[in-house]
């Protein structure tokens, strides 16, 4: 069966292959897990023969690999967006781009999954990675411009901070993010990941006991 057969049956349009293939494996990702699904079936969920996909990838780990990548880019909007350049305040602005951290897995769990669930190397494909550090240096900004009031000798380092508070969320997602609201704790992700930060925050004296 050629791409060409496949357009009628399953709306696939030439051209736009490697797309195509992304929003397959976007769906498989959300129904079977990263780990939980081939390059062969996602070729069928695209519509396409088995050996279209290597047109653009040379195999599953490398479609997974541009999933994150896609993933990546977009959450780094998000947080962007989110921090604002500290407006209306360093803290406010801070404290908004963990909301963005859990509203981007909740709203993107196909993504989310591919980036952070799927083992894909990230250090080894410097598309991804790159598209990862923009979203990392985000919350390194933030951490920097939220200690800067802090004299240089008792000033953390931002990396370490940003890093914090990424583990921080993540954790926050896997455990109080996901299935049945409230199913571990009486308290909402929000609330979960703003008190933990805060808790953070004031140990390190970044912001008032």
């Amino acid at each position: 069966m050629s791409d060409a057969d496949a357009e009628p049956r399953r709306g696939y349009h030439h051209g736009n292959l490697r797309q195509a293939l992304v929003a397959a494996t976007l769906k498989l990702i959300e129904e079977r897990g990263p780990l939980g699904f081939t390059l062969a079936e996602t070729a069928r969920a695209a519509g396409v023969s088995g050996a279209a996909p290597y047109r653009h990838f040379r195999g599953r780990d490398e479609l997974i690999e541009e999933v994150a990548r896609q993933g990546f880019v977009m959450f780094a909007e998000r947080l962007e967006a989110a921090w604002n350049d500290g407006r209306p305040s360093a803290l406010s602005a801070f404290m908004a781009t963990g909301r963005a951290y859990l509203e981007f897995a909740r709203d993107n769990p196909g993504h989310y999954a591919a980036m952070f669930e799927s083992g894909v190397a990230i250090a080894g494909n410097p598309d991804l990675a790159r598209a990862a550090d923009r979203a990392m240096s985000v919350l390194v900004r933030a951490a920097e411009r939220l200690a800067q009031h802090l004299p240089a000798d008792r000033r953390p380092p931002a990396s370490m901070v940003a890093n914090h508070i990424w583990a921080l969320s993540h954790g926050v997602v896997e455990l109080f993010g996901r299935g049945r609201p409230g199913g571990r704790a009486p308290y909402s992700a929000d609330e979960m990941l703003e008190s933990g930060t805060a808790i953070y925050l004031r140990g390190l004296e970044i912001i008032p006991r």
